[in-house]
């Protein structure tokens, strides 16, 4: 893999609290607001949340698949010396955020790495309401 660099594969993150994504999920589903292109699709409730899923042992994860490429869970587990609980738990939590997708492969299970840079956007916004009642800007 020396001089080559990988196809980068940017993961847009946004963190929002449970109750504010909440409702601007509802707004969404009211059509009182529509996400533009360039929005987050994946949302986590804190930035301490998203570090759990990025921590630096899960990184060191994520590249030992990229380098790697273990056609099997099992091979994975050899790789790094994680359990295959542990493993298993945590890739199917990063499976969730679209980091990574479990490809069913004979009768393997094998991990493939969807993301490999990702972009944060978070902020202290205020939805404010016009006279009508509907949202009118984000502060």
């Amino acid at each position: 893999m020396r001089g080559r660099k990988m196809d980068q594969k940017v993961l847009h993150i946004g963190i929002m609290p449970y109750r504010d994504y909440k409702k601007r999920s509802l707004a969404i589903a009211r059509g009182e607001y529509r996400p533009q292109s360039n929005e987050p699709k994946i949302w986590f409730e804190s930035l301490q949340s998203m570090a759990q899923v990025l921590s630096n042992e899960n990184q060191v994860l994520l590249k030992t698949i990229l380098e790697r490429k273990p056609e099997s869970l099992k091979e994975l587990e050899e790789a790094t010396g994680r359990s295959s609980s542990n493993l298993s738990r945590t890739l199917k939590t990063m499976a969730r955020y679209g980091i990574v997708r479990m490809e069913k492969v004979r009768r393997n299970i094998k991990p493939v790495v969807e993301a490999t840079d990702f972009t944060v956007q978070f902020g202290l916004s205020v939805t404010t309401r016009n006279d009508e009642g509907t949202l009118a800007a984000r502060i």
